[in-house]
């Protein structure tokens, strides 16, 4: 088929086919997002913008420099330079890296200072660009000092009119300080703040010994250390886990303080959020618990609904938001009274806010190597030192070649001082004294130059003292920065030196707490009592007091039938099989209760798509199951197992195609077989510890050997007896108790064909 796209007259050799095109444009495209806004890079833990901002402002001179600090300029005019000369993006993009960089709540080491609204944790935007005013922060100059002494490699900006540096010369690992998030194509970074003592500590330890153990490592950078506080309270070997492999979640949670009032009272203060979490957010999420809305389709309140307003508002009478300049967190919760216990409160709190909840780790960034790669910890700390040593080490070749260029000229003024009024009659009778110079005191061209542009005053006679002590100190100097670039060990001790004095410098105590806890779960209040659970065959459910309920006085709509009734305790689940194999919980205490004739299953649950209710039962979380399938499949699990907590049910069973479930069977201590009948009558007795227990569910194994013209029918647990009912001639109904030596005819091994049930045209189930 001709390519549609290609003129007749196209050369062959100058054609590409449009699906190999598109591929090689899509990942160009991808790549240059991958590298060019999303991911951070490690070696300076910046994205493109960012850097290019802080390149900007370091040449517009707003760095903090010997003067003391600059003045701040409008963050229009720093948008506008970085636009301008480096980034040709919307101004948007530019402003809001910026404002990211200025937040004290974004950022654990802000490396802007901002004059002005710089938007706040609540969610509030930081004002236009011609509002507000930056300069650079102090810890800013750990990225930019080095940057005009050949420590990193420039290359053009996108129209060629200047250059911009490829990487900034981070003396600390900022990738770690102050962490990252972004979103690029197929790929995703979330890297959390840490700790500068930390970092400095975990990075001289591994410049010391590269084979440092990880127990020692993580003894040194436990864990992320947040803008805005709050306590980790993942277990260590989780935290281990994620920084090993660079992926994982961390469980995280709010801080607060009790504070008693008059009269026995007081109050709950929350003091510190997690990462991600605002006090507006979780005032939101208050109001909706304490007033919810009906659901769209619904037509009232869930029953969930209902009891966590209930439970909340058992233990809450009211909050607030106090912060502001002294506090910038401070959520007060006053209880219902002050005999409400404070665990109860705290428990009910974190259970369904924000103040507790969990942020994902992903330590994925562009290498030094510069390929996006997701890295582990001790791989991130050791690309860096590696950068670090590379850069220190250019530094040293650049600062040796500047410091014997200055001894160079030295010498030169040296020998001129010595022959001062040679040199004076050189100058006045020479046409051309730069040559008679380098002739007569063999000098180079740069003493010779230096020594024409020589002023009058430093002919004196105390300059020959001073370039005497100049040259004394140089050397010195010449001969530490040959010492450095000569040993490999001397670089580390210069490496290390300077991350100890940066950490003096600009390190700050740890802001969020690291302690293991266990999850906060809120439990529901629930009396424990008998109750009997109602189930039509169209899938209403009800809840009736007590187990003296007679199922023929039951009503039920016009059509629909009793399924069964459940004798249990309130307590209890009633556990829902949809026809796909997912299984779907229904705590019994939320189940109406009265005459009526229920509410339909489905409005209690989020059923899976193209999934109908097919089977149900109600007990105690320690009863076995036995859950076939016709295809001849079946396991054991505890009802426990099955249970789940989220309205979307738990993924169980795994049916094959065409196959049907069957309803499950209570297994009870006494039981020690299982009975299988097939359609076609054939019925297997074996063993109950030939199935397989799988509290994870699956499969399961082969109970009988069937197939589509004859599927398992049915099955069950028996102690000595089983009865299989069905029909007789002229399709009476009839039934047959095996037990004895008529039982023992149909026992076999597990997956067998079984035998044909006598006495019956038809089988139906078994009793």
């Amino acid at each position: 088929m001709p390519d549609l796209f290609t003129p007749d007259s196209a050369d062959p050799a100058d054609t590409l086919p449009l699906a190999d095109y598109a591929e090689r444009a899509y990942l160009e495209y991808a790549l240059s997002v991958v590298k060019g806004r999303a991911l951070p890079d490690l070696c300076d833990g910046n994205k493109p913008v960012q850097r290019r901002i802080l390149y900007a402002m370091h040449r517009m001179g707003l760095s903090l420099g010997s003067a003391g600090a600059p003045k701040p300029v409008k963050s229009a005019r720093v948008v506008g330079d970085v636009l301008g000369r480096y980034h040709p993006h919307g101004d948007t993009a530019a402003y809001d890296a910026l404002v990211r960089m200025a937040q004290g709540f974004s950022q654990r080491y802000p490396l802007i200072d901002g004059q002005g609204n710089f938007g706040s944790r609540d969610g509030d935007g930081a004002a236009a660009m011609r509002y507000t005013e930056a300069r650079l922060a102090p810890i800013a100059r750990l990225l930019l000092d080095e940057i005009d002494e050949g420590t990193v490699d420039f290359q053009p900006n996108y129209d060629g009119s200047t250059d911009e540096p490829r990487q900034l010369p981070a003396r600390l690992p900022f990738v770690l300080l102050n962490g990252a998030s972004g979103i690029a194509v197929g790929l995703a970074t979330e890297v959390p703040s840490h700790n500068l003592r930390e970092v400095a500590a975990a990075s001289i330890a591994l410049l010391k010994n590269e084979k440092l153990s990880d127990d020692e490592l993580f003894g040194l950078l436990p864990a992320p250390d947040f803008p805005g506080g709050g306590q980790i309270i993942s277990a260590p070997a989780e935290i281990r886990e994620a920084y090993a492999t660079g992926r994982g979640s961390l469980k995280v949670r709010a801080r607060w303080v009790v504070e008693d009032l008059a009269r026995g009272q007081w109050q709950l203060v929350v003091t510190e959020l997690p990462p991600q979490t605002s006090a507006q957010k979780v005032l939101e999420e208050i109001e909706e618990l304490s007033n919810p809305k009906v659901k769209a389709g619904k037509k009232a309140l869930l029953p969930e609904q209902l009891q966590l307003k209930a439970g909340l508002l058992a233990v809450l009478d009211a909050v607030r938001d106090e912060s502001g300049k002294a506090a910038p967190v401070r959520l007060v919760f006053e209880p219902k009274s002050r005999t409400v216990e404070v665990s109860e409160l705290v428990t009910t709190l974190l259970a369904h806010t924000s103040l507790e909840g969990s942020v994902p780790l992903n330590l994925t960034m562009v290498g030094s190597d510069g390929r996006p790669t997701q890295k582990g910890l001790r791989r991130i700390l050791l690309e860096w030192i590696a950068f670090r040593l590379l850069t220190v080490e250019r530094r040293t070749r650049h600062r040796l070649g500047k410091v014997a260029e200055r001894i160079h000229v030295l010498e030169g003024r040296q020998l001129v001082l010595l022959n001062i009024d040679e040199v004076i009659r050189i100058i006045r009778n020479a046409d051309e004294p730069k040559p008679a110079l380098i002739a007569r005191f063999k000098l180079s061209e740069r003493q010779a130059e230096d020594i024409l542009e020589i002023r009058l005053r430093q002919l004196a006679r105390l300059e020959a003292i001073r370039i005497e002590q100049e040259l004394a100190e140089l050397r010195t100097q010449q001969a530490r920065l040959e010492e450095i670039l000569a040993s490999p060990a001397a670089l580390k001790r210069a490496v290390i030196k300077e991350i100890e004095q940066d950490a003096k410098a600009h390190g700050d105590a740890r802001r969020t707490l690291v302690q293991e806890e266990r999850r906060a779960v809120a439990e529901i209040k629930v009396v424990d009592e008998p109750v009997t659970l109602v189930v039509s065959q169209k899938g209403w459910v009800r809840a009736l007091k007590g187990h003296e309920v007679d199922p023929a006085a039951l009503a039920f709509k016009a059509g629909d039938a009793l399924y069964a009734a459940f004798a249990c305790r309130s307590v209890d689940t009633l556990l829902v099989f949809g026809s796909r194999g997912r299984v779907y919980s229904i705590a019994a205490a939320l189940l109406p209760g009265g005459r009526g004739d229920g509410v339909p299953v489905t409005s209690l649950i989020e059923l899976e798509s193209g999934t109908q209710p097919v089977h149900y039962h109600a007990g105690s979380a320690t009863q076995t199951l036995l859950l076939a399938n016709s295809a001849g499949y079946g396991l054991l699990a505890k009802a426990g197992d099955l249970q789940g907590r989220n309205r979307g049910g738990k993924a169980f069973l795994t049916l094959d195609e065409g196959a049907r479930l069957l309803p499950p069977v209570a297994v009870h201590p006494a039981h020690t077989r299982v009975a299988a009948l097939a359609a076609d009558g054939r019925l297997l007795v074996f063993g109950l510890d030939e199935v397989k227990l799988q509290p994870g569910g699956g499969k399961g194994l082969t109970l009988m050997d069937v197939d589509a013209n004859a599927p398992l029918l049915a099955v069950a647990s028996l102690a000595d007896e089983v009865t299989v009912q069905g029909t007789g001639r002229g399709a009476k109904p009839r039934e047959e108790r095996l037990k004895g030596a008529a039982l023992a005819a149909h026992e076999g091994r597990r997956a067998r064909k079984g035998r044909q049930v006598d006495g019956l045209l038809k089988v139906l189930r078994l009793a």
